[in-house]
């Protein structure tokens, strides 16, 4: 049965003035499947080539946090505690810091069980 899910790229922006961003992260929600999910792949060397100084150790910090939320690991705290749905929508709101979420995309799928693989192949490779 065909399922449609939503998804955003997590990127890192190092120098937000400057507009530049490295894509860092997947995060998929599927209501249908009762899915949420996120995949994370922090290319370190991308980001020192647009900001040398970038806290690199912070910014995967916060990223595998993105991970913990959609898992509802209850060390995430209290938006890790949400509805799937809530968490993904707190997780792609509009922020202006180092990490930020594109706008939300649709696809359609049959299982979800290789939905990030192949997003992270299409996003990362």
């Amino acid at each position: 049965m065909h399922a449609s899910f939503d998804y955003a790229l997590l990127r890192v922006v190092p120098r937000v003035e400057r507009q530049e961003f490295v894509n860092a992260g997947v995060v998929v929600f599927c209501r249908e499947k009762r899915y949420l999910a996120a995949r994370v792949r922090l290319d370190r060397d991308r980001v020192r080539a647009l900001w040398p100084d970038a806290d690199l150790d912070l910014i995967a910090l916060h990223l595998d946090a993105v991970v913990r939320i959609c898992e509802g690991d209850p060390a995430a705290g209290a938006i890790a505690q949400l509805s799937q749905s809530e968490r993904f929508h707190w997780l792609v709101s509009p922020r202006s810091t180092i990490i930020q979420p594109s706008p939300v995309h649709t696809g359609v799928c049959d299982e979800t069980g290789n939905l990030l693989d192949k997003l992270e192949k299409q996003f990362f490779s």
